[in-house]
């Protein structure tokens, strides 16, 4: 619980407090832990993840409710399989409830250095005794006792289904160990999971519209950021953590903003140039809208188009803080709209998210098969319309954070047989050697080997 002072108690009224109840020290557990089950209990039944519950805590504790979150989907599988080992309940028979405090409990006892066991087995009772009552609270005891007398000798999965076996060892689902171990060979796709299990590295962008590299690389210096510059892309830095451009506002300010380095690629390889007609595509949240608009020193003419108006609005407001005046906004569905043609298009198309599941670690329970064949045909529909905005001589930009090949070159050579007046263009002057594809016609990152998310795009020319 947070205090300020030692031997006092801050307690903060929440929505899920009735007005007429004051919460006594055993009953409010609104604090990181809590948030963080509240807001995994909300993902296991609705399948989406909802920060919005943790905006009444402090920068401090929303990022370690985060970090909380993402750990325990990054490791799901495997607590799970600890919980079905210690509990005489099966795990998928357990409330939800249930379930996701002793993931928590499990997590801070094994991956939480700072916390002493005997600190996260008490939370983990006492959330349990606040959601669900006492008996609760004793059956949590009980399983995470059990478990910290195997704390030195922790049982590993054994079963003799490999896929099974390698799903639960790593976290992630069957269908995606099976295709990973075909595609790469089980020792790459280890290590491909293995990647995707690991905190991720962070890049900030610098907005040469609002600020100089040399003032950004001070401003950091006196934050006490570390940070590493790279030859990939000009104005990106590697960071461990974004939480000090959180707190201090640079984000807010439009001095930076947080970005993978290789998601840079795709607005890069566009090769945008001031006074032309640019079209961002799914452009939301905004950030290729902004560096667009930065590499052409505000001067082109952007439009970005999204579905969502909510989005939308947070895309506008971003842009307003970055100085990107020349970016115009429309919502609508790109299937449905008629705009002109423009000079450039970056489809940055909506996809299985398969490359940034170290970031994004709901997105592995929240795909399947049957996901991404509805993501590759909602693609196929989407580069058309995209490639029917752009002028004779204009330039094309098709991106995901996918690394499956049915959404990546498989689409594009797919696209290539009913559109032969677009030729692919090589992308050796715009990306590093080694994040390009053999034939260097497109480029594809991995985490596992690129140290950034996973990331494909290509450049495709109108000729006809």
């Amino acid at each position: 619980m947070s205090t300020c002072d030692p031997g006092s108690t801050v307690y903060r009224v929440h929505k899920y407090f009735p007005k007429n109840l004051i919460p006594t020290p055993l009953d409010n557990f609104f604090n990181e832990r809590s948030v963080s089950v509240d807001i995994l209990i909300s993902f296991d039944q609705h399948k989406s993840l909802d920060f919005s519950i943790s905006d009444e805590l402090d920068p401090r504790e929303r990022g370690q409710v985060r970090e909380y979150v993402q750990n325990i989907l990054r490791k799901r599988s495997y607590l799970d399989f600890l919980i079905d080992h210690y509990a005489t309940i099966d795990v998928t028979e357990m409330k939800t409830n249930l379930k996701n405090i002793l993931r928590l409990g499990i997590y801070d006892m094994l991956f939480m250095d700072s916390t002493p066991d005997y600190a996260a087995i008490n939370e983990a009772v006492e959330l349990g005794k606040s959601k669900m009552g006492s008996k609760t609270g004793d059956l949590i005891n009980a399983i995470l006792r059990n478990l910290q007398r195997d704390i030195e000798q922790i049982p590993k999965p054994q079963f003799k289904d490999r896929t099974k076996l390698v799903a639960t060892t790593f976290s992630h689902p069957e269908w995606l160990v099976s295709r990973w171990s075909i595609r790469f060979g089980e020792r790459e796709a280890f290590q491909l999971m293995q990647a995707n299990n690991t905190r991720p590295s962070y890049y900030v962008r610098a907005n040469t519209m609002r600020t100089t590299l040399t003032n950004f690389e001070l401003r950091m210096e006196k934050l006490g950021v570390e940070f590493k510059t790279n030859d990939w892309l000009p104005n990106f830095y590697k960071v461990h953590s974004v939480q000090p451009f959180i707190e201090k506002g640079l984000l807010r300010k439009g001095i930076c903003h947080v970005q993978d380095i290789a998601a840079g690629f795709a607005p890069f390889i566009l090769d945008p140039k001031p006074n032309e007609k640019i079209y961002d595509l799914c452009a939301a949240p905004g950030t290729k809208s902004i560096m667009i608009s930065d590499l052409t020193e505000g001067k082109s003419d952007i439009l970005a188009v999204d579905i969502s108006g909510e989005r939308l609005e947070k895309l506008a407001e971003s842009a307003l803080n970055f100085g990107a005046e020349n970016i115009k906004i429309r919502r609508g569905d790109i299937l449905e709209l008629s705009l002109p043609l423009a000079d450039a298009v970056l489809l940055d198309a909506p996809c299985t998210g398969t490359g940034v599941l170290s970031k994004r670690a709901d997105l592995r329970w929240r795909r399947d098969e049957e996901g991404l064949k509805n993501a590759v045909d909602l693609q196929t529909q989407l580069l058309e319309e995209a490639a029917n905005m752009v002028k004779r001589g204009g330039r094309l930009v098709y991106s995901t954070c996918s690394i499956e090949p049915e959404e990546n070159m498989e689409q594009v050579q797919k696209f290539l047989e009913n559109y032969p007046t677009f030729e692919l263009q090589p992308l050796e002057d715009f990306v590093p050697k080694e994040v390009l594809t053999e034939d260097g016609l497109a480029y594809q990152t991995y985490p596992h080997k690129h140290d950034s998310d996973g990331h494909f795009g290509v450049l495709l020319i109108r000729t006809k």
